[in-house]
């Protein structure tokens, strides 16, 4: 039952990791139905590190242009990849500090249902009033053209993610659209954003979990994470490319109103059925 659990879990992730709709907001609403068997700071850990399956597809389908060498690159095309990491860390650095300062205030404060779906809600107006109103005018067609100003700040719009339900990937493409970038370069950037983000954010549980119980988990925990983050894996290598071929024809507004709806059952919910 644990294993059919954590497969689930890993088809949330895989979906709403690269999804502007709030992977974490998802995931705690998910544990108030499906409540995994293992140990409350093993939870914390879980929900974490299983992103760590997501990033990996983002690794893996853009190893060539993340990697700075091979690949038949010359020194022009190696001399882009670096400062296209360069623009990563400047879009990375305002959330590391401001997350790793307030950490464990915001797990304490913020992680419950209500805040996520008010989140999901005013973040899904957001949405729709942006497509709508069409703001932002978009100059930056190359994700080699985006510049260090529009970089930090992208970095800037990732600080609204620390909320739970406003979505880090739904944060940094509004963001990219108000800055002027295409949707899809939008998109690429959140992708690459996520690798080093969530990479620093499991770092820190796992610390956090070994000093707190050590480095001992039970065989069924391992098996359980390594499920999770599996499916996550192979879920995410089909979400990001419907996402690229989805975004080519159409809008953000569809995601706007799912997360209103969302967002209006989950405070139902709350209100009034538990």
């Amino acid at each position: 039952m644990e294993i059919l659990k954590a497969i689930f879990f890993g088809i949330v992730e895989g979906i709403t990791e690269w999804l502007p709709v709030s992977s974490t907001g998802h995931m705690i609403l998910l544990d108030e139905f499906i409540h995994l068997e293992v140990s409350s700071e093993f939870y914390k850990l879980f929900e974490v590190v299983i992103q760590l399956g997501a990033i990996l597809a983002v690794v893996l389908m853009y190893f060539k242009t993340i990697f700075p060498f091979g690949f038949g690159k010359t020194k022009d095309d190696t001399k882009k990849t670096f400062s296209l990491w360069a623009k990563i860390i400047v879009a990375c650095l305002p959330a590391a500090v401001i997350g790793i300062l307030f950490d464990d205030w915001l797990d304490a404060h913020l992680y419950i249902p209500m805040v996520v779906a008010l989140m999901l809600i005013l973040y899904g107006i957001i949405f729709i009033v942006i497509e709508s109103k069409g703001l932002g005018k978009i100059a930056t067609d190359d994700i080699n053209k985006i510049t260090y100003k529009q970089a930090a700040g992208i970095g800037c719009f990732q600080l609204l993610s620390l909320i739970p339900g406003t979505s880090r990937s739904g944060a940094t493409i509004i963001g990219g659209l108000i800055l002027g970038l295409k949707r899809s370069v939008a998109a690429e950037f959140t992708f690459f954003l996520a690798i080093p983000v969530m990479a620093g954010a499991s770092f820190l549980k796992l610390l956090k979990y070994v000093m707190d119980v050590g480095f001992v988990f039970k065989s069924s925990e391992l098996i359980v994470l390594g499920v999770g983050s599996l499916v996550a894996f192979l879920v995410s290598v089909l979400v990001i490319k419907f996402l690229l071929s989805y975004i080519r024809k159409h809008d953000f507004k569809v995601f706007g109103y799912y997360r209103i709806v969302l967002g209006l059952l989950v405070i139902l919910y709350f209100m009034f059925l538990k």
